[in-house]
């Protein structure tokens, strides 16, 4: 490769995934088999939902009773009241209640919309996805299982699509990370004319995501990709870091 070039790859041929699936070795057997196995240096990126499809962090709309707000919201647009009691109860914090969406704060510290709850792509038109209850642990586990079936360790983030508050269209980020460092921070050191950084550090796990979602696309049913070619630093990783710490959020 040439030194600064990024390389994005699909992981394929992945069986639907049921509660109990070691992912890690499932998708090492998957590049394998394609012809291109991992290789020392690989960055994994998978998304949430079949992290949380393996975790079993699945809900049946059939089990769930809505409380009288999420019928009010629910009548008020259109909505499957169910589907609202469950973002509602994955809620710790209502940002916001207005146009049929739900903008609200997960017991992760995510700010996002519906609390990542989430329809598509189920298996059974009743069956909603949770986030994972620890994605951080759910990383390391995967790095785990893949260092078990190579041989050597690579970075893993688990990532989820968001919306932003002030931009069109949506974006993946890292909801969870194992291997690397997500942000890499340049305070303190000098720009090309001399000038000391002061504030700038890069979300570097979420920028991956973004780049992995190029390639895993929403409708093909590729839910993981290897980035290669990336110079991170390693570090056992936590995607807690990107979260703003609330005394700094000048929007709460």
């Amino acid at each position: 490769m040439i030194p600064g070039e990024l390389r994005l790859f699909p992981v394929r041929g992945l069986p639907e995934i049921a509660p109990g699936a070691a992912l890690g070795s499932l998708i090492a057997r998957a590049l394998a088999d394609s012809g291109s196995p991992v290789q020392s240096g690989d960055i994994l990126v998978v998304t949430h939902k079949i992290v949380a499809k393996a975790e079993g962090a699945l809900v049946d709309l059939a089990t769930i009773t809505p409380s009288v707000l999420a019928l009010e919201f629910a009548r008020r647009w259109n909505k499957d009241a169910r589907h609202t009691e469950v973002v509602l109860r994955q809620s710790v914090r209502i940002v916001r209640m207005d146009r049929g969406v739900i903008i609200s704060e997960t017991r992760h510290g995510f700010v996002c919309a519906n609390a990542g709850v989430d329809a598509s792509n189920m298996m059974g038109g009743d069956m909603l996805c949770l986030l994972p209850e620890d994605p951080d642990r759910s990383a390391a586990r995967i790095a785990s299982e893949v260092e078990q079936a190579t041989g050597f360790p690579i970075p893993v983030i688990v990532c989820d699509t968001f919306g932003r508050p002030w931009r069109e269209g949506l974006t993946n980020v890292a909801i969870g990370v194992a291997g690397l460092a997500p942000i890499q921070d340049y305070v303190g050191q000098l720009d090309s004319q001399g000038r000391e950084l002061r504030v700038t550090a890069l979300a570097v796990a979420d920028e991956l995501a973004g780049a992995a979602e190029l390639v895993m696309g929403k409708l093909d049913r590729t839910p993981a990709a290897i980035i290669r070619g990336y110079r991170y630093e390693p570090a056992p990783g936590g995607a807690r870091a990107l979260l703003r710490k609330p005394e700094m959020d000048m929007f709460r």
